[in-house]
Formats: structure tokens, C-alpha cells, sequence
């Protein structure tokens, strides 16, 4: 019998053994079940909340540099931080004046407002106060209108760009250009419309926001919020040397010698992607210890039901090996059995994983691409093997006499 032939009739017997005992099949496949469904979640997890992570981050701009009064990440030591001076208005000028590696520096301050048009309004709005320059710094796409100039910002105009939820919820059936509405009680004429960011992490939107002129902000909230400062890098290539540019530009603008720290913080987009890259290290690392554990779990009642098998079919063995079926014959037989079950319990695992991760999507983000569905299917298969390799050696080689004897 060639070795085609030998596959053949090893996959007739084996899915004729496991009709004959289906719900002996079905509750070994549990075990495979429940581990493809650990690692197909898991995957499409990290993968969605890595894309979600992309997409988002993406808004703060690679090339971008923030001066601060915090550190993004300060490891809970906000004690150190809490008695540094503020970051002024003013320091932009000197920044733009000393800096020789910036293509835009803007300053920035915010707080959550209310916005008003006739008698639609929206709560927990965020205010953004700036300047001209803010546009070139976050890079800003519009969908319709534009930015405000140097002009209108420096000469006290009431003029605001709606971010598109805000657009939309004020705006549902009209182009909003030209409308003036009510930011905390005063008056703004709508000049643009940005276009839609999107949600960071799936968590809160992005689009959420009015940009008004920096003076206007403080005659609403008045001078105590101090601002952040962005300075966009002109090639990023040269982020690290304008970063360190920008510190010493900082240092000379406060005073501080040669022996004292900084007390400012310049934070940039790849502090958060080197935390997000450890975090889901972690999440993928414990995510691999249970799958693998649940796989082992899987395996093992696999292994344990196929020595069952081959104890029950000990004569029908010995039959076949006294007809001149070869030790191979037999031992691919049980293989392909094993391998059936676990690929089987694969394919059901992805049967229930694709309906959970859209169940899961609601909270986090969530992608199960294509390659993680083989993977899936890939595993199930490597396991029969692995589960089945003992008990199908021990199969094959029986001795036909001593298994004719078996009762």
C-alpha cells in the first residue's frame, strides 16, 4: 500500500472511530476548545488594542515635542514634580527666537466647557486656546472652512474651529461655517471644521473640541491656566538634537545653572509607545501561560482518551498487523486520529472566538485578523501530533500475536 492510499484509509478509520464515539470526542475536544478560543482572543485583543494604540498615538505627532510642567510617565514620583514652576506664554517667542531646528512652536491651554448653538448644546467640551501656528504644529486637516490667522488670533477676534463631534451634534442637518455659537456664554463665529480623528484607545474622542484664539481663552477663563508648549520638529530625523536644543533654550529661559536639574518636562510620542510596547509584553506574556496551560490541559486528556482508544482497539491492531499492515500504517492512523480531534476542537474554538471578540469590541478594541486564525489551526494540529505521537507509537508497535490474545 503506497503511502497516498495509506493516509486514505487512515482518515476513513479515524472519523469512522470518532462517530462511533461522538460524545467521548466532543468532550476531549474541550480541552483544545477552550485553549483556541484563550489564544484567539488574546491575539485579536493585543492586535486591536496595538491598532487602536497606532491609530491614536498618531495624533500626537512623532515629530513633536511638549513642554510641560509633568512628565507623561512619573512612575507615581508626582511628589517630585508638584513644585516646579509653571510653563508661561512668553517662552514661545524665546523658543522661536533661539531655536534653529523647529518648523512651528505653539502654546496650548485647555479646559472642559459648554457649547451652544439656539438650543442645541454639548457638555464637556474641550476648550483649546492657541495660536496661528497651532495649525502647522498638530498638522491639522480640515473638512471644511480653516484655521485662524495671525491676524485674527493677535487681534482679539472670536473666531473657533469646531473638532467633528462637536460640529455634528450642533450642526446635525447645516453647514455650520459662518454660525456663531456660545462658548461658556460668549460669542464665536465658526471659521472651520476639522476633519474626524477619531477615539484614543476606543476610550474617549478625539473630536471633542473648540480651538479659539489663546486671548480669547483667557478672557473666558482668565489667566490662571497655564499652557503646555509644542514645538514640531522641522526634520525628524533631527528629534534628538532638537530636543536637546529645546532644553537648553528651557534652562537659559529659567535661569538655572549648570548643577541644577531640569524642572520642566519635555515629553515626546515615544515615551508612551515604549510603555504601551512593555505593557502589552505582559498582557501577551500571561496571555501565552494560560493559553499554554490550557493547551496542556487539552493535551494531555487527548493523549489520555487515544491510549483508551488503543487499549479498546488492541485486537482489531493485531488483526490488521497479521493481515501485513505495516507498523506505519498504523501508526499514521492514530495520528490522524489525535490530530482530527484537536482539529476539530480548532475549528469550533474559532467558531466561538469570532462572536466573543465582537462581544468584546464593545469594550476594547479588538482585531482577528486572518494569520491569527491559522495560527489557530496551526496550534490545534501541533498539539494532536504532540498528544497523539505516544499513544500511536505504542500502537504500532504491538505484537499481532499478543494482541490477538487480548480480550
Amino acid at each position: 500500500m503506497t503511502f497516498g492510499l495509506e493516509i486514505k484509509e487512515g482518515f476513513k478509520l479515524s472519523f469512522a472511530a470518532l462517530m462511533a464515539n461522538k460524545v467521548r470526542a466532543v468532550l476531549t475536544m474541550l480541552g483544545i476548545i477552550i485553549g483556541i478560543v484563550s489564544v484567539t482572543l488574546m491575539g485579536s485583543a493585543i492586535d486591536g488594542l496595538t491598532q487602536a494604540f497606532n491609530k491614536s498615538i498618531s495624533s500626537i505627532g512623532a515629530d513633536v515635542l511638549y513642554v510641560q510642567k509633568w512628565p507623561w510617565l512619573n512612575n507615581g514620583l508626582w511628589w517630585k514634580y508638584r513644585d516646579r514652576r509653571r510653563i508661561h506664554v512668553y517662552y514661545v517667542n524665546e523658543i522661536k527666537k533661539e531655536g534653529t531646528l523647529f518648523a512651528a512652536v505653539a502654546p496650548v491651554v485647555q479646559r472642559l466647557g459648554t457649547i451652544g448653538y439656539r438650543n442645541r448644546s454639548a457638555q464637556n467640551v474641550l476648550v483649546e486656546g492657541t495660536t496661528a501656528d497651532y495649525a502647522y504644529v498638530a498638522k491639522m486637516d480640515f473638512s471644511e472652512g480653516r484655521f485662524f490667522t495671525d491676524m485674527e488670533a493677535s487681534g482679539d477676534m472670536p473666531v473657533t474651529i469646531l473638532g467633528a463631534d462637536v460640529a455634528n451634534q450642533l450642526f446635525p442637518n447645516r453647514d455650520p461655517i459662518g454660525s456663531t455659537i456660545k462658548i461658556d456664554g460668549l460669542s464665536f463665529r465658526v471659521i472651520g471644521v476639522r476633519s474626524k480623528q477619531g477615539s484614543f484607545m476606543g476610550m474617549f474622542s478625539l473630536d471633542n473640541e473648540v480651538i479659539i484664539p489663546i486671548d480669547q481663552f483667557r478672557n473666558i477663563y482668565g489667566r490662571h491656566f497655564f499652557p503646555s508648549i509644542e514645538a514640531r520638529v522641522a526634520n525628524p530625523k533631527e528629534l534628538a538634537n532638537a530636543k536637546e536644543e529645546l532644553r537648553g533654550i528651557m534652562r537659559k529661559i529659567r535661569g538655572l545653572s549648570p548643577f541644577q536639574k531640569d524642572d520642566f518636562s519635555i515629553n515626546e510620542q515615544s515615551l508612551l509607545t515604549s510603555a504601551f510596547d512593555r505593557i502589552a509584553a505582559i498582557i501577551g506574556a500571561v496571555g501565552l501561560f494560560i493559553t499554554a496551560l490550557s493547551l496542556f490541559v487539552g493535551g494531555i486528556g487527548i493523549m489520555n482518551i487515544m491510549f483508551v482508544s488503543v487499549t479498546e482497539r488492541t485486537k482489531e491492531i493485531g488483526i490488521r498487523k497479521a493481515l501485513g499492515a505495516k507498523r506505519r500504517t498504523i501508526l499514521v492512523q492514530f495520528l490522524i486520529e489525535s490530530s482530527l480531534i484537536c482539529l476539530g476542537g480548532g475549528l469550533i474554538g474559532l467558531a466561538f472566538s469570532y462572536p466573543l471578540s465582537m462581544l468584546v469590541d464593545k469594550f476594547l478594541p479588538t482585531s482577528m485578523p486572518i494569520s491569527l486564525a491559522f495560527l489557530g489551526i496551526l496550534i490545534s494540529l501541533a498539539v494532536g501530533v504532540i498528544s497523539g505521537i505516544v499513544p500511536a507509537s505504542r500502537a504500532s508497535k504491538l505484537d499481532p500475536v499478543e494482541a490477538l490474545r487480548y480480550e
